[in-house]
This record gives C-alpha cells, sequence and structure tokens, in this order.
C-alpha cells in the first residue's frame, strides 16, 4: 500500500505526485506545483517507494565515504569504533508541527551503529493486547518509518514496544543480548507544542524515546500500586505476635483528597481543530490514567472536576466505573466546594 513519501500516479486519471499526508482512506499527493490533491489510497500507483533516511549522528564527524544503498544486502563500506555500542531512538514525527490538533505522525527508529537490526514494533491499548505495526531489517546508521500514526489512532494508545536482534553481515561481531523495551505513551502530550523537543536525528522538534544508550537498553521505571500495597501488608503481618505494640492501633487519618480537574483547556494547550469526540477522549484518558495509579490505595478519594455543562463527560465517568471499577464507591462531591460539576470516587 503506497504510504506517506512516495511518487505515485493515479490510476483512473491523469496526473500524480509525491503523497504528502494520508488522512483514513484518501492521500493527499502534492503535484510539481505545490498543489495538494485528495484521492483514493486505492487510486493511487506507486511509482517510486520513499526510501529510508540516512540517520543523522549525534556528535559525530560526517562520514567521508559513500552512503550505502538501502537494499537488504547493503553494507557499510566502513565501520566507526564509536558504532560498536547500540544506540537506538524512537520518536513520533509530526508532520505538520503547526497543526498538532490535525497532523498525522510518523513513527521512526534510528539505529546509530555499526550493527543491523531486526525490529518489531507493536502498540497496546487500554485491552492490553499488543498488535505488530512492524517487523523488518534496519541496516546500520539508517532511520525508517516505522508506520503512520492518525489522530483517530492516539486516543487509544497506551504503550509501545521495541524488540530488537542486532547482527552483522559478512563480518565478525561481538554479540548484543535481544532485548524488548516497553514505554508508556503519554497520549495527551499530542496535542502540546511544548512536549516536542530538539533531537539530533531530526530537523523538526519531536516526542523521543530512547530504547538502548550506549550499549543500554533504556526503558521507565513503573511503579505497580497494587505490588506496593501487597508489600507493605506482608511487612505488617510479619511483626512478631508478642509485641505489644504491634496490637496498638494508632490513630489513622484518612488520606488526603486527591483533585483532578479535567476541564479540557487544563489537558490540552489549544483545542483548535479537536472535535467534541477528540477532547471527551482526552478527558476519559486522564480519568482512566489517574484510577490506574490509585487503584492499590484502599480508601484514597479521588475528586474528578468535569463541570456541569451537557453531562456528558460525568456520563461517561459513571459508565466507566460501573464497568472497571466495581468496588469503587462514586457519588456527587461537596456542592460548597465543587458545586454540582464534580464526582468523588473512593477505591474500593
Amino acid at each position: 500500500m503506497a504510504k506517506v513519501g512516495d511518487i505515485v500516479r493515479f490510476l483512473n486519471d491523469v496526473g500524480g505526485g509525491r503523497i504528502a499526508r494520508i488522512d483514513g482512506n484518501y492521500a493527499y499527493v502534492e503535484d510539481a506545483d505545490g498543489f495538494e490533491q485528495p484521492v483514493l489510497l486505492k487510486e493511487c500507483v506507486v511509482v517510486e517507494a520513499d526510501q529510508p533516511k540516512k540517520a543523522k549522528t549525534a556528535d559525530r564527524p560526517a562520514p567521508t565515504t559513500a552512503v550505502v544503498e538501502t537494499t537488504s544486502t547493503a553494507k557499510p563500506s566502513a565501520e566507526k569504533p564509536e558504532g560498536e555500542r547500540l544506540n537506538i531512538v524512537f520518536a513520533f514525527e509530526p508532520a505538520d508541527i503547526r497543526q498538532l490538533s490535525t497532523t498525522t505522525f510518523d513513527a521512526v527508529l534510528v539505529n546509530d551503529s555499526n550493527y543491523f537490526l531486526y525490529v518489531v514494533y507493536s502498540t497496546r491499548d487500554d485491552s492490553r493486547l499488543w498488535t505488530t505495526r512492524y517487523a523488518g531489517i534496519v541496516e546500520p546508521e539508517f532511520q525508517v518509518s516505522l508506520g503512520e500514526l492518525d489522530r483517530d489512532a492516539i486516543p487509544n494508545l497506551e504503550r509501545i514496544s521495541i524488540q530488537y536482534v542486532a547482527f552483522k553481515r559478512d563480518t565478525a561481531y561481538r554479540l548484543k543480548a535481544p532485548f524488548a523495551v516497553e514505554h508508556h505513551v503519554d497520549n495527551t502530550k499530542f496535542y502540546r507544542l511544548h512536549c516536542f523537543h530538539a533531537n539530533p536525528y531530526f530537523d523538526t522538534p519531536v516526542i523521543a524515546f530512547d530504547i538502548v544508550k550506549d550499549d543500554r537498553p533504556v526503558r521507565p521505571v513503573m511503579l505497580d500500586s497494587n505490588r506496593h500495597q501487597d508489600a507493605m501488608n506482608e511487612k505488617k503481618q510479619e511483626k512478631p505476635a508478642s509485641d505489644k505494640r504491634s496490637t496498638s492501633k494508632p490513630n489513622q487519618s484518612r488520606p488526603e483528597i486527591i483533585e483532578v480537574d479535567l476541564h479540557i483547556n487544563q489537558l490540552v494547550d489549544t483545542v483548535a481543530g479537536l472535535s467534541k469526540f477528540d477532547m471527551l477522549q482526552c478527558q476519559l484518558k486522564e480519568f482512566r490514567r489517574v484510577m490506574s495509579e490509585n487503584i492499590g490505595h484502599r480508601g484514597q478519594r479521588i475528586v474528578f472536576i468535569h463541570g456541569k455543562g451537557e453531562g456528558v463527560l460525568r456520563q461517561e465517568i459513571i459508565n466507566e466505573l460501573r464497568r472497571r471499577y466495581p468496588r469503587c464507591h462514586y457519588q456527587d462531591a461537596s456542592f460548597q466546594q465543587y458545586g454540582f460539576g464534580a464526582t468523588q470516587v473512593t477505591i474500593g
């Protein structure tokens, strides 16, 4: 299937050009004069596929040898000593950073090393099931597109996974352990300009994740609140029965209330181009994130401030609580403090 960057001609019409972006079943084809024409993807015939780009290297001198061909048998004409350490970066690169509310994003992998990589890129939504988005070989010192992410897919994106095996062809090499790296994705960042940062491998600001840094796989430390609570309970049970202090009941104060403002202007920098559905999905995403972080803290009270409005967000929150968190109690929050626009949830 045609993708962004491919040179195409029209199947049932005269003309063609380069695909500038893809929205659903339509490709926006840019002609020689710079004008974009929407055409059904199935009506586009690829004349010349977009080639993977040579990876920019960070703080390294420009190579003096010719760029290797991007074929399955390509081999670098010269290897650099620093390239013996794996450096792999994954990033979401916006097609148009000036239009974050409507643009698509290119998932890009940078292989800054002397090694070939067999890569499997997968994503997971809130169903906790993984979907393979790309599987293939990435050549040394190259960056490749792993697929396009449109705005309809952003609200359901929970985590990404990069699995890789490093190897060389036609030369001896030091073995690198295969690995799988997972990263949590805060999908509200896709709507915030300040969340996109400059990166030495890219010409425009991106949302980037280090997969491997100087041969060391990188992944964030995630605290599982359920395991933390279980560990605390086990520690309490280990106290000796003969210790009289263990039978005393200290004054236990109720945990402080957590307040979460779900007004859309607190979650994104701008609502320009966002539909009501897009905004609702952003708000529900924040609700799920807070619930996930606190579900192991029994007795914790959380006030979700959603405003009165038409009551759509409040009803969606109640539906989520009934479906996903049946042990949690919910009620209208204090009228004196929050008016009619907040719901209090107590973790059960």
